[in-house]
C-alpha cells in the first residue's frame, strides 16, 4: 500500500482523521544459513507511521462480538468440564501403536 492507500483506507473505513503518513521498507535479513549452508533471506516488508490529528485516538473495533458472547454463556464449571474431557481424550493411549508405549519411538 501506498501512503494514500493507507491515509483513505482509514479516512474511509475506520473514519480517522489522518495529519501525516510515513512509510519505509523493513530489509529481511539474510545472515541465516539453512542446513545445505545456504543463505536463507527473510522477506522484505513495508511499515506505515501514521500521525492522526490532534486529540484523536483510535481504538480497533470489535471484529468477532459473538466469539466474546459464546464465552459468557458458559459456566466456569462447564469450561473446566471441557478442558478436563479434552485432556483426557489426548491423554489416551493411540490403538494404532499396538500396545507399545509412546517413549518408544517407531
Amino acid at each position: 500500500m501506498t501512503k494514500y492507500d493507507v491515509r483513505n483506507y482509514l479516512e474511509k473505513i475506520y473514519n480517522v482523521p489522518v495529519a501525516a503518513v510515513r512509510t519505509r521498507i523493513q530489509y529481511g535479513s539474510n545472515k541465516k544459513r539453512n542446513h545445505l549452508n545456504q543463505r536463507v533471506k527473510r522477506p522484505d516488508y513495508k511499515v506505515a507511521y501514521v500521525q492522526l490529528s490532534k486529540q484523536q485516538t483510535f481504538q480497533f473495533p470489535d471484529i468477532f462480538p459473538e466469539k466474546e458472547k459464546k464465552q459468557e454463556e458458559g459456566s466456569t464449571e462447564e469450561i473446566q468440564e471441557k478442558f478436563m474431557e479434552d485432556e483426557q481424550q489426548r491423554q489416551r493411549a493411540d490403538p494404532r501403536r499396538g500396545g507399545v508405549t509412546e517413549w518408544f519411538g517407531l
